[in-house]
């Protein structure tokens, strides 16, 4: 069961577990610099506003009405992460325009392990981006579809679905055991584009873990799941559809590093650590996109030094908060 609670998705399997929820939002951060060095983790600057897609069928795009689920705003060139909490493991993939974020191959069911296409959940607390080497990751950056810039155009050459799509598997009953030492925190305070649809695309690299599974395949429930699609609308179209204001653009990494503002490192103890697929290594960023292009590069972009990086893990509460 999904529901829509404090703008983010609550899920549970009571039938599996009274213990089996999950919380999963969508934070808004900063955009790191795309200047070739891998920086730590940027904040969380608090929630993205959550609304069903079936409160505004009468003023959003007729195909979201046929998947159902949730959206939120998005500036061009806003970048996103994901925050999981919960004390019961998960197995969840998550996709951009179903190009699965870990493994870089095309949407499928199920759990696969070769190579794995799911984080591990609470384990993985975040996952901020494409996985592109081991401890590497570029991060989620939102683009209009349709002008050759996310990873689901790169990889298929097709502008179809944009936004993103969760699939949620509970661990087995019987193989539950104390995840206390991964106990999640909620790390939060409590998203100028002209086209409505956005996608995700590899913006700058970043150091982030995306942690092998501990468990074996068959300890994960796969005949209970919960599915969501999370659709992307630009700022502008926001307000259109909901009457609604989108929450201010956030600042750049330079001018919250000169704030002597906190940046963020996690290393999951002894936790083995993904390497990245062929598909997620080819993708080129949308600055080198620009280039390519002989556009110029995305405003705000200018490269930082973090002065202060705070050591969350993994015995530290995992908070990542401004």
């Amino acid at each position: 069961m999904i529901e829509l609670q404090r703008d983010a998705l609550r899920v549970s399997f009571p039938d599996v577990h009274p213990d089996a929820r999950l919380t999963i939002s969508f934070q808004r951060t900063l955009r790191i610099p795309d200047d070739g060095v891998d920086y730590p983790l940027p904040p969380g600057l608090g929630r993205f506003p959550l609304r069903h897609v079936d409160d505004f069928a009468d003023r959003i795009p007729e195909r979201w009405l046929q998947h159902g689920g949730v959206m939120l705003p998005m500036y061009q060139a806003e970048a996103l992460w994901l925050n999981f909490s919960s004390d019961y493991p998960f197995a969840v993939k998550v996709a951009t325009g179903k190009i699965n974020a870990v493994s870089g191959e095309e949407w499928r069911e199920g759990l696969h392990r070769d190579p794995q296409d799911y984080l591990s959940v609470p384990e993985q607390p975040w996952l901020d981006g494409y996985c592109v080497g081991p401890g590497r990751i570029r991060q989620f950056v939102a683009m209009p579809l349709g002008q050759g810039y996310t990873v689901e155009e790169q990889v298929t050459g097709a502008a179809e679905h944009g936004g993103l799509q969760l699939m949620v598997h509970p661990l087995k009953a019987d193989r539950w055991r104390d995840a206390s030492r991964w106990r999640a925190c909620d790390g939060v305070h409590e998203f100028a584009c002209l086209s409505a649809e956005m996608g995700l695309a590899p913006g700058g690299t970043m150091r982030q873990q995306i942690y092998e599974d501990s468990y074996e395949l068959a300890d994960w429930d796969l005949r209970s799941r919960s599915r969501c699609f999370v659709h992307l609308l630009s700022a502008p179209a926001w307000t259109e559809a909901t009457g609604s204001l989108p929450p201010g653009e956030p600042p750049s990494a330079r001018d919250y590093t000169r704030a002597g503002l906190p940046w963020f490192d996690y290393y999951g103890a002894d936790a083995r650590v993904l390497d990245a697929q062929a598909a997620l290594r080819e993708v080129r960023s949308v600055d080198a996109l620009k280039k390519s292009k002989g556009e110029a590069p995305l405003p705000g972009g200018a490269s930082t030094t973090p002065s202060t990086v705070v050591d969350l893990g993994p015995t530290r509460r995992r908070v990542r908060e401004w």
